[in-house]
């Protein structure tokens, strides 16, 4: 859906919500101008909806009464897994989709009996969520074809710029999306190289529907994916950390890293892979656990390094 179209029906959501709201504070909410809110309103108008205007300076916009839908039926539990993905949804300021959140929270707030309206809105504004943002305020332009060659099956061609190279035309089956630390990913089956490979968003120049069509495998998972295509890098150096810590602390201190960590007779294994021996040295040097390298010989030394410039610089 285009952003015009989808900020003309977030007016409308927000004004059922709302009851009454300036021109002001629609385009506040919306990111717009007000001469952009009159103009949707007048679309709205031009589609039949009832729309009352007053006029002046602060003047405001409503709906006539009784333009509401019947209270939809939500529990508690629902109420709260809706607020908190929404919540969720917001904090990873992903760009280009304020509008559609608005919406959403409007069309919540709507259709909620007042008790669920109220803890919706007690959720939305005590609750907080730390989550990694979007590396950039850019509004990401090819989901949208991305999101119907998946829903579809379709093979999409491409224009793809790898690292520090010259962008490369490709035929690929997407198999599935990943949102991770901030950057979008896509994994599926590229016709070029005759194998499964994973493509950054951002470095997509072109991106075409086409007529062909595949069959997605059934027990594909592109998270999975990912992370064993991090460990098959060329040049990566495979690494085994075993720390001294239990499970509980790993997963306070690691997060959702802990899943990795296999169970030893002495504490936890990590088994992975870097492409840079010093980076993951630093990284070791700040646990608040114990730990034993076990391999490679390049991160025992990498760490020894590090513990010999922190005594250097302590003195």
């Amino acid at each position: 859906m285009s952003g015009p179209t989808l900020r003309v029906l977030t007016v409308l959501e927000l004004l059922q919500s709302n009851g009454r709201l300036t021109g002001t504070e629609l385009a506040n909410q919306l990111g717009v101008d007000t001469r952009t809110v009159r103009r949707y309103i007048r679309v709205l108008e031009d589609m039949g909806v009832p729309v009352t205007t007053e006029q002046g300076r602060e003047g405001g916009y409503m709906l006539v009464a009784g333009f509401k839908l019947p209270p939809m039926m939500f529990t508690n539990e629902e109420t709260f897994a809706l607020s908190l993905g929404l919540l969720a949804a917001s904090n990873l300021r992903l760009a280009g989709t304020e509008p559609a959140l608005h919406s959403v929270q409007a069309k919540l707030e709507r259709v909620m009996p007042a008790k669920l309206k109220s803890r919706a809105k007690a959720i939305a504004s005590s609750v907080s969520l730390v989550l990694p943002q979007s590396v950039s305020d850019t509004y990401e332009p090819h989901l949208e074809p991305l999101l119907d060659a998946l829903e579809q099956q379709r093979s999409i061609s491409i224009r793809y710029a790898s690292y520090q190279q010259e962008p490369v035309s490709r035929q690929v089956d997407p198999y599935g999306l990943l949102f991770r630390r901030g950057r979008w990913y896509m994994s599926g089956y590229c016709h070029l190289r005759k194998e499964l490979r994973t493509f950054r968003l951002d470095r997509l120049q072109q991106v075409q529907l086409l007529e062909h069509r595949f069959e997605r495998p059934t027990d594909f998972n592109t998270a999975e994916h990912f992370h064993q295509s991090l460990n098959n890098m060329p040049c990566n150096l495979e690494v085994k950390v075993c720390l001294h810590t239990n499970k509980v602390e790993a997963e306070e201190v690691l997060g959702s890293m802990a899943a990795m960590l296999q169970p030893q007779h002495n504490g936890l294994l990590l088994s992975t892979r870097t492409d840079s021996s010093y980076w993951f040295a630093l990284w070791l040097s700040q646990l608040p656990f114990d730990f034993t390298i076990l391999e490679p010989l390049e991160l025992k030394q990498a760490v020894k390094r590090q513990a010999e410039r922190l005594l250097r610089l302590s003195e």
